[in-house]
């Protein structure tokens, strides 16, 4: 007697994801050939940052950068967009559309202070049309959720897509309440994998990732601290820069996942849980790499 899809869908649910560990990231990593230049570690362009909220997308361009991207563009919704960020000007900054058509990137990053406004969800389906490696966090997912045509889209297309979304988030995509994704988190990240048709990290206390090849992985790195503003931004950026550098889209996302809540531990360790930022996550996370990169 062959299962029925509900039977499949309870076993998935009843799993028991395997543990991310630094051994099995660590073995991504390949070391940089001596003759490097930019061009070999990809180009990465992030699309948001709308009035009141610029500092999502530059949170995610400055992670994506200090994590071995090429280059980065950083394109932003925002009436009163800097043209430059002084803090990091290596980031090419310029307005969304502008951003979007002329950046010519090998991985996107959409959601990450995008808003919900009919501009923002233009920007969202031509971002899947160009149909590159795409993260998709916040705001984009709030967009797919209340967009049909969009999650049709991404049955489509042929690149792989990465989705961050926090249990709110999963909430408004799975049209459920948050409390019954944190009943069963197993069963919401594999039912959003499958929606979805991507990789998935449900973050949280235990972060869960669902990959593209059907496995669940659990991450035990990170505290409490990380509960701060721009924390998912800086994740968005992160995976994107491993993408950029190589990995695959299920690599990236375990590597980055567990670098991030490490990043957070190591701050926590040196008496900075309370009061911890997303921007101190970033330089960590660069430390934490450098040491487990091949030859350290």
């Amino acid at each position: 007697m062959h299962p029925t899809p509900q039977t499949q869908e309870n076993d998935m649910s009843a799993a028991r994801p395997v543990t991310i560990t630094e051994k099995q990231v660590s073995g991504y990593l390949k070391p940089r050939p001596k003759d490097s230049h930019k061009g070999m570690f990809g180009t990465i362009t992030v699309i948001g940052g709308t009035n009141g909220m610029v500092g999502a997308a530059l949170l995610a361009g400055r992670a994506a950068l200090k994590l071995g991207a090429g280059c980065v563009h950083v394109g932003l919704l925002a009436d009163n967009a800097p043209a430059v960020d002084v803090h990091m000007p290596e980031l090419m900054l310029n307005s969304a559309r502008e951003t979007l058509q002329s950046s010519k990137p090998d991985v996107l990053v959409m959601g990450c202070g995008l808003g919900h406004s009919l501009i923002a969800q233009k920007l969202l389906y031509d971002a899947l049309v160009l149909d590159v490696p795409t993260i998709l966090d916040a705001d984009a997912l709030h967009i797919i959720a209340l967009r049909p045509d969009l999650r049709s889209a991404l049955h489509t297309r042929k690149s792989p897509a990465v989705f961050t979304p926090h249990p709110g988030e999963a909430a408004h995509l799975l049209a459920c309440s948050t409390a019954k994704i944190q009943a069963d988190r197993v069963g919401a990240v594999t039912k959003l994998a499958k929606k979805l048709n991507g990789s998935v990290v449900l973050k949280g206390s235990g972060s869960l990732c669902a990959t593209s090849d059907g496995k669940l992985y659990i991450n035990k790195t990170g505290n409490p601290g990380m509960s701060s503003a721009g924390m998912g931004d800086v994740l968005s950026g992160i995976i994107a820069a491993f993408i950029a550098q190589g990995l695959n889209a299920d690599e990236a996302l375990l590597l980055a996942v567990y670098l991030h809540g490490a990043a957070g531990d190591a701050l926590a360790q040196q008496q900075a849980t309370l009061g911890m930022s997303a921007t101190e996550v970033t330089e960590w996370a660069r430390w934490l790499l450098n040491r487990i990169a091949p030859g350290k």
